[in-house]
């Protein structure tokens, strides 16, 4: 993802203070440029086998070459998954059994699109919340098994969702988690952006009631959310040229805007469930930039009839392409 501002500011600094992920395996989704390409290259630098995984294109093999270039003694691969087809996901997921039958000790649902037209998937769900959580919501299903080993295995394991600053808003409506794509307000950009926040919310709202389950359950597996503040990158396409302009000049890099995912991802004795991390600062309401910080989660994010309405619907979506292991 292209950025007129290309030196990270707080970046560096914060790089150095990651511990080693020699021995984990790590998946993480969305990697063909921006957070993801720059979680993976982190990861993979600090000695984690990383699996990548995106839509098969030129973009993600270019990103494979960068990964592991930035790392050559890393282990790191691509697996083909389009978050847009359920059961491309279902074969990326049975893809990483085999890649790590010993575990996964972090998942991070990276990949996310922002203000696309109103159309369906193949599966009928509204393309925005399928890609940001509907199929996210799947991956971790399916990957559970294996998270549950690593964190039998090694003390832990993380699935770290990804939100944004979008989540705020209006509550979480059943109707953007339903077969419903193409009639969910058309495509002016109020409701292209209202497609996007719900999803945005989802993200937030599944982190929190992933918890719950996973607690009631006595699992160490954690689940943590990060938001990336006001990044430029290339999931501003959607915007339109006022959105994109906006990005570049006032978006800090992708680099600056990866942090909240990575602390999530492997800074020590991160707690499961209790809240957001991602930058503070910058004008107007202090969450453009800055490093990583706790972030009290909003009402909307920890409503429990949301989170209840959010399990369902979620289940109720990916029933025909997996048994639910939590």
């Amino acid at each position: 993802m292209g950025n007129t501002k290309s030196t990270p500011k707080w970046f560096p600094d914060f790089e150095k203070t990651l511990p080693s992920q020699a021995g984990k395996n790590i998946v993480i989704t969305g990697t063909t440029s921006g957070t993801g390409t720059v979680a993976a290259t982190t990861m993979a630098r600090r000695g984690a086998s990383v699996a990548m995984l995106n839509r098969n294109s030129a973009r993600s093999e270019a990103a494979l070459k960068e990964v592991q270039c930035a790392a050559p003694d890393a282990k790191v691969v691509s697996i083909e998954c389009d978050l847009l087809d359920m059961e491309s996901v279902k074969k990326a997921a049975e893809t990483v059994k085999t890649l790590f039958p010993d575990g996964v000790d972090i998942l991070c649902n990276n990949a996310g699109i922002m203000n696309t037209p109103d159309k369906a998937t193949k599966q009928g769900f509204d393309e925005q919340m399928q890609t940001n959580h509907l199929s996210h919501f799947l991956l971790t299903n399916e990957l559970m098994p294996l998270l549950e080993k690593a964190a039998t295995r090694s003390g832990e394991a993380r699935v770290v969702n990804h939100s944004s600053r979008a989540r705020e808003g209006t509550p979480l409506e059943a109707r953007y988690l339903e077969q419903k794509g193409g009639d969910l307000g058309g495509d002016a950009f109020a409701a292209r952006y209202e497609r996007y926040h719900q999803t945005k919310l989802a993200n937030a709202v599944f982190t929190f009631a992933l918890h719950d389950k996973l607690q009631a359950n006595g699992s160490k597996v954690k689940s943590l959310v990060a938001h990336p503040g006001l990044s430029n990158t290339n999931l501003f396409n959607g915007m339109g040229t006022a959105g994109q302009f906006f990005s570049g000049a006032c978006g800090q890099t992708p680099e600056d805007g990866t942090m909240g995912i990575l602390m999530c991802m492997c800074a020590k004795d991160m707690p499961s469930g209790d809240g957001l991390y991602g930058p503070t600062k910058g004008f107007p309401q202090g969450w453009m930039s800055g490093p990583p910080e706790y972030i009290p989660p909003e009402s909307i994010c920890v409503d429990e009839k949301a989170k209840k309405m959010l399990w369902e619907k979620s289940v109720e979506a990916v029933t025909a392409y997996t048994k639910m292991r939590f």
